[in-house]
């Protein structure tokens, strides 16, 4: 039966899929690292309480990085390059999603608007995060190679969406609240249509290594394909909502470390 477990055991088994998983996974969380580094290095003096949880947030990318390349590491296997076409947060910032890094890269101090700008972005994307981990963990929480790995990270991806939506409810009630609302809309809206074009690409290069035939490559475009129609036709407000979230602060503290694995 052809199903989302099933789609990612294979991938898991094979190691030249299982190599370009996580070499797509550990450049995405490193771009991560450093764009978080950057901003919080940036803030404006107004915000400089928010700088020690950026921080926070880019050191768990960092990690998440180092995890995936030790998961390669421990099976023999050496990154290889990231296909253009599936490289997420290369395509949202060419999107105008997010802070572009032209302005990261120079030593210029971020606006508030920036900043709401940064979260908006982290709300809506750590959500694509947090769901992913959570189907994960449903399927190999218990899988002796990749199962404290994906545990791991999907408590950190839980910790960065319970963060961004504590500070955008907080600049919401400084006033800022129809700015963060059309921003979070046009993330989203940008989001969906990227992660579909790279979810495509993905399965198009892992399709090629496993020799998947062409109707079971074209199930599962489709099934993309309605996934978006969904998110196109509403699914796209869960990523919008603002609620006080049950863990507070819950970037308040240093980054966990994870020596066993990184």
């Amino acid at each position: 039966m052809l199903s989302a477990k099933s789609v990612f055991q294979e991938i898991l088994d094979h190691d030249e899929s299982f190599r370009l998983f996580c070499s797509i996974a550990a450049s995405g969380e490193s771009q991560g690292g450093w764009e978080n580094a950057r901003i919080a290095a940036l803030v404006p003096p107004s915000e400089r309480d928010l700088a020690p949880k950026i921080s926070r947030h880019g050191a768990d990318e960092d990690k998440h990085g180092r995890i995936f390349n030790a998961l390669m590491r421990k099976r023999g296997l050496e990154p290889v390059p990231v296909p253009p076409e599936t490289d997420y947060t290369m395509l949202l910032e060419q999107q105008g999603i997010g802070l572009a890094h032209e302005k990261l890269k120079a030593d210029q101090p971020l606006t508030v608007q920036d900043v709401i700008t940064y979260l908006a972005h982290s709300r809506v994307t750590e959500q694509r995060a947090a769901d992913q981990m959570v189907m994960l963990r449903k399927f190999f929480a218990d899988h002796p190679q990749v199962g404290n790995a994906v545990k791991m990270i999907s408590h950190d991806e839980d910790n960065h969406l319970a963060y961004t939506h504590e500070e955008l409810l907080r600049f919401a009630a400084d006033g800022h609240g129809p700015y963060i609302q059309r921003t979070l809309r046009a993330c989203a809206l940008a989001e969906i249509r990227v992660y579909r074009d790279v979810s495509l690409a993905t399965m198009a290069h892992m399709g090629g290594i496993l020799g998947w035939p062409t109707a079971k490559s074209a199930v599962l475009a489709a099934g993309i394909d309605a996934m978006y129609a969904y998110e196109r036709l509403g699914g796209w407000r869960r990523m919008v909502s603002l609620k006080t979230p049950d863990r507070r602060d819950a970037l308040g503290g240093p980054a966990t470390p994870a020596p066993e694995l990184a």
